[in-house]
């Protein structure tokens, strides 16, 4: 989710690597947002795209790099990060 609660989902989630039979996420999966509420002002300012910028060090699939939950990300157009809220806790990696 983005930091005002709007929904974040990959748009290319990884299906060949499944924790807890979810598909994992690759750093370079965009991610889309909906129900962003986040204004400036007047002016409605939601986030709308989120890409992760920051992920693990050692834990690669596909030659990519998987989303953590420390990962870090930004959302466009306003520059704030999304959260991660879903995850599961039976593999760890950095």
């Amino acid at each position: 989710m983005c930091t005002h609660g709007g929904q974040a989902q990959p748009t290319a989630p990884n299906p060949r690597v499944l924790v807890s039979g979810q598909p994992t996420v690759q750093m370079t999966a965009p991610y889309v947002i909906a129900g962003c509420p986040f204004t400036t002002g007047s002016n409605p300012m939601p986030c709308v795209t989120g890409q992760w910028t920051v992920a693990a060090t050692r834990v690669f699939s596909g030659g990519q790099p998987l989303v953590l939950m420390d990962s870090q990300s930004v959302c466009t157009p306003n520059g704030t990060p999304m959260l991660p809220t879903v995850a599961q806790m039976r593999v760890l990696g950095t």
